[in-house]
């Protein structure tokens, strides 16, 4: 069986790159405009990146670093599609409505454990050090 054709969706090479990175961008600042959550996750990431960069870490523990950081912001826009998609089918609180906000919540939480704990791994022996002296 052969899968339906979008005749929204551009299949060439250039024009699909240009439209979904277009789309990128739109999605990247409707977040910044409109999600609270993404704003505040920004704003840690444009403190981190310079520590981490300050940090006399090896380079995979940097990237360890910025990685974890980036994770955490791209599950708070999987959370905030989630969260649109599920207000866009209906605004009634719903029992599954509510669990899938709270395993996208969820997932946001995990990852930013996960980033806390690399930092606390990689950085916390190095601010003992600093802090002992």
């Amino acid at each position: 069986m052969q899968t339906p054709r979008n005749e929204h969706k551009s299949n060439s090479g250039l024009r699909r790159l240009l439209a979904a990175t277009r789309y990128s961008c739109q999605g990247v600042v409707h977040a910044v405009r409109n999600e609270a959550a993404i704003r505040q996750e920004l704003a840690a990431l444009a403190v981190l990146v310079p520590a981490s960069a300050l940090l006399p870490v090896s380079t995979i523990e940097h990237l360890i670093l910025m990685l974890s950081m980036m994770l955490v912001l791209v599950v708070e826009f999987l959370n905030s599609a989630i969260e649109a998609t599920v207000d866009r089918i209906s605004l009634e609180r719903h029992p599954l409505a509510g669990q899938a906000k709270d395993m996208g919540s969820a997932a946001v939480g995990i990852t930013l454990l996960m980033s806390g704990l690399c930092w606390l791994v990689i950085g916390g022996p190095l601010l003992l050090r600093w802090l002992g002296r």
